[in-house]
């Protein structure tokens, strides 16, 4: 019986895997934004399990119903017949994603659908299946997406680039799935047919070799793997699945013998280890060597003639590793070895950033591009022949310098790879902000470490905060990179003036030091937020009076607002309440113990022109107010400081205190009411006493923006209800 499946899969790989799912024999194959979609029987999808190299999961879809609120979440998942995938006294988890107008959080989402299979197992008076995020059973996968919910079981269970060959990685581990579809980019499994060598001159953990090698020597790559998640379906037909792998077994062991050359090589000795390692946990010892040797020891192996192969590389990318200052020479240097020892040959370089293979001083031939994680890799071909002439750096820069303005002095190395990563953040984030109408946001951060600060767009104006660098980076070191991305911010964003942008360095606060003026300019603008005008200080102090990260949740709390009471407790500079006040709030509260922010929120009102007697302002120490205060309220926002110890208020600690403080704020929540509970401490638990008592809800992945994706450590944010 053919049945339709969903393959998953990084971004920019669906193209290579719909290839290599029609060689397994898949049919009706679609790409989709998510992967691909296929049509085949039960045995295809156990090959594709096995056999698939770019795949991260196979789901057999179970059907996809209309769907907007959560009970038409429940009303879907409760059609299914559940007994007949789900084995008596099993554990499930139930993975969702997207978002409607009702359906805002992901775990209420799966909680409903959850709610859905218990119950209907309860009906037929079976014992309710156990709930396992880690180690279900039985994986169950719902996407809701533009009034649509598809539901479907995962067969793979593990994603499935993890082949098990690899227990430790480098400091920026590359996926196996990814590294499977740079080689076939590269038409590897074509150039191995041929009689074509691999070698990877820095190879680290030997992922690409590997890969390569499972390739030329018919290696199914889930051979390692003993239970997949079809192992749990009420569907899987065992004998069917035992005859696939062993015939697979067989092709591999029928491949062995093969004359294949594959060579690696890096200068660390601990990643040679690492890779032997891995070598050996997938018996390939015989296949791949690999030897301890730096960038400028590598040449052409010359025990036999290799006429034809495939260099394949991943150098340090300066994202999660290497010094970004020695960076294009290091690139530079490669391309110097490609040219001088592999005439002839094909070369395939992965980089995050297009600056970097520039510095190659090659020219590309093809380029693909792919997301590993979050970050993106451009795949980059050459073909290495005397037509493709090598130029050192010095060209390359004095290529660059001819062509540059007479009156603008070129960017430094250092001030240009900042400045590439910025534009590509930007070319990521420009739908969106056309989409959402967002005028302020957050466009780097920390993206390369060793350039560590905050650039944040305020309409036409920018604000740099710098992190405080290591104090094993030397003082001159440090603020040559402060330079660097002052000039990079100016140079992408084309600002001239010095009053159009901010710089600071950012320390850690301690009490009143958050409210310390930094300069004397008094330069407020107004901003703009959904309905919202907003005044931002971009010089005087550390912070400039608007948390962009925030941003989700104003936004939540103004449409959630409407003819209730409000309560803003540390309320900053009151842009929550004004959200809150814009979306109808019948009266709002907003408590803080410093003057100046109150002072400020007193400003940001008559900007909007709301009245201060319906939006009062209360200057004092939150919990002291609490047990002084006796209204109820419809909805309260809670944004404490991590620490504090100002003036006027008892010492604070967010993790020790945060307790007592929600008991306090839900004392002063109305019977049908909603807190919603933020802090930016990285290390914050929540006490589990505050589920007990309360009905708690994590809406923190909700919370955070497209601007902070790249950061999802920034704040965490949970949903508070009696009970």
């Amino acid at each position: 019986m053919s049945r339709r499946f969903l393959a998953t899969c990084p971004a920019g790989v669906g193209v290579y895997l719909a290839q290599e799912l029609s060689q397994l024999g898949a049919e009706s194959i679609v790409e989709r934004p998510v992967g691909v979609s296929f049509e085949g029987e039960l045995g295809l999808a156990y090959r594709a399990c096995l056999w698939s190299r770019m795949a991260n999961r196979i789901v057999l879809e179970l059907g996809s119903w209309p769907a907007q609120s959560a009970d038409d979440l429940y009303e879907a998942a409760h059609t299914v017949s559940w007994t007949e995938h789900l084995p008596m006294n099993a554990s499930l988890m139930v993975d969702f994603s997207g978002r409607s107008a009702d359906v805002r959080n992901a775990q209420f989402g799966a909680r409903r659908i959850k709610d859905a299979i218990v119950d209907q197992f309860r009906e037929a008076g079976l014992s309710r299946p156990a709930v396992n995020v880690k180690e279900p059973d039985l994986r169950i996968v719902a996407r809701l997406h533009k009034g649509s919910l598809s539901i479907g079981l995962d067969l793979s269970g593990e994603s499935l680039h993890r082949r098990g060959y690899r227990l430790s990685g480098g400091l920026a581990p590359l996926k196996e799935n990814i590294a499977a579809a740079a080689l076939w980019a590269a038409d590897w499994p074509e150039r191995s047919r041929n009689g074509g060598a691999l070698l990877d001159p820095m190879c680290g953990s030997a992922t690409l070799l590997l890969e390569g090698a499972m390739m030329a020597l018919d290696r199914a790559p889930g051979l390692l793997r003993s239970r997949f998640g079809f192992h749990g379906w009420v569907g899987h037909d065992e004998q069917q699945w035992h005859a696939i792998r062993a015939e697979a077994e067989a092709r591999g062991r029928d491949a062995a013998a093969s004359d294949i050359e594959i060579r690696g090589y890096d200068g660390d000795i601990q990643a040679v280890r690492r890779s032997q390692e891995n070598i050996a946990r997938l018996g390939l010892e015989d296949s791949v060597r690999i030897r301890c040797k730096g960038l400028e020891s590598v040449a052409r192996p010359t025990h036999r003639a290799l006429d034809s192969g495939l260099v394949v590389v991943n150098p340090p990318w300066g994202e999660r590793m290497g010094d970004a200052d020695a960076l294009p020479h290091l690139y530079n240097a490669l391309g110097a070895l490609l040219s001088r020892e592999f005439n002839n040959w094909s070369a395939a370089v992965l980089t995050s950033e297009l600056s970097l293979g520039k510095a190659m001083g090659l020219k590309a031939g093809k380029r693909h591009r792919f997301h590993n994680g979050r970050l993106e890799l451009h795949c980059l071909q050459f073909e290495l022949s005397d037509d493709n002439r090598f130029k050192p750096l010095t060209d390359v820069a004095a290529k660059s310098d001819a062509s540059a303005s007479d009156v603008k002095p070129p960017l430094s190395d250092e001030a240009t790879v900042v400045a590439n990563r910025i534009r590509k953040n930007l070319r990521k984030l420009k739908p969106w902000l056309k989409r959402e109408s967002v005028s302020c946001y957050r466009v780097y951060d920390a993206d390369i470490p060793e350039y560590s600060a905050a650039i944040d767009v305020y309409e036409d104006r920018l604000h740099i905060a710098e992190y405080a660098a290591p104090k094993e980076v030397p003082e001159d070191k440090a603020e040559r990179r402060l330079q660097a991305l002052v000039d990079a911010a100016r140079e992408v964003f084309s600002i001239a003036s010095d009053t159009d942008f901010a710089v600071k360095r950012r320390l850690r606060q301690k009490g009143a030091e958050q409210y310390r003026r930094l300069a004397e300019k008094q330069d407020r603008v107004v901003v703009r937020e959904g309905g919202v005008k907003a005044l931002v200080n971009l010089h005087d102090y550390l912070d400039t009076g608007l948390f962009l990260d925030h941003r989700p949740l104003r936004t939540w709390l103004g449409h959630e607002a409407k003819g209730k009471h409000f309560l803003n407790l540390f309320s900053y500079t009151g842009v929550a309440t004004l959200h809150a006040a814009v979306g109808g709030a019948t009266t709002s509260t907003s408590v803080d113990t410093s003057a100046t922010y109150l002072e400020w929120f007193q400003a940001n009102l008559a900007l909007n022109g709301l009245s201060d007697r319906q939006h009062r302002s209360v200057r004092a120490d939150v919990r002291t107010w609490l047990e002084q205060d006796e209204r109820l309220y419809d909805l309260i926002m809670v944004d404490p400081p991590s620490f504090s110890n100002s003036k006027g208020a008892a010492d604070f600690d967010v993790q020790r205190e945060h307790l007592s403080l929600l008991e306090l704020a839900m004392a002063r929540l109305s019977k049908e009411g909603v807190l919603y509970f933020s802090t930016n401490f990285r290390r914050f638990e929540l006490d589990p006493a505050v589920a007990d008592i309360f009905q708690v809800m994590d809406v923190t992945q909700e919370s955070i923006p497209m601007d902070f994706s790249r950061n999802q450590r920034i704040h965490r944010c949970w949903r508070l209800t009696h009970r």
